[in-house]
């Protein structure tokens, strides 16, 4: 296996719920209503709040950009913090629990555009644990 781009991140749970809290955050629009949905049912389930579901799927967001990136090397990156397709990179759960990274729009079309005949695999784990939620992303071959 080749391992083209790795990319990690840690999301403080307490900060982010205050960010999803503040009147006028756009923040929950940055996320699909399946993401939203989905953290809401395992908030339910867990009996914990929604916000460290949602904080672990802005990781994943978040690692998933860096192994893009770093996958990229000396070639352009398609995108800048500020006008990357969010909504468009959904972390969702399989039926089994299983996270996976799901792409459509924009994104789907410029993850194709920057390996044209051999995709990645996109391979991501989510965590969290008190105040920290954290994800990994591997894309490889």
């Amino acid at each position: 296996m080749s391992i083209y781009g790795l990319g990690h991140d840690v999301v403080d749970v307490a900060a982010f719920a205050e960010q999803l809290a503040e009147p006028g955050s756009r923040m929950r629009a940055l996320f699909s209503v399946r993401e939203l949905r989905q953290a809401a049912e395992h908030a339910r389930a867990k009996n914990d709040g929604e916000a460290v579901h949602l904080a672990a799927k802005w990781a994943g967001k978040e690692a998933f950009l860096k192994a893009w990136c770093e996958s990229l090397g000396e070639r352009p990156y398609p995108f800048t913090l500020d006008n990357f397709p969010w909504r468009e990179v959904e972390i969702l759960d399989d039926s089994r629990g299983v996270p996976h990274v799901m792409l459509s729009g924009k994104a789907v079309q410029a993850f194709q555009t920057a390996y044209a005949g051999s995709i990645p695999v996109v391979r991501i784990s989510l965590s969290h644990d008190g105040p920290i939620a954290s994800a990994v992303v591997i894309l490889s071959d």
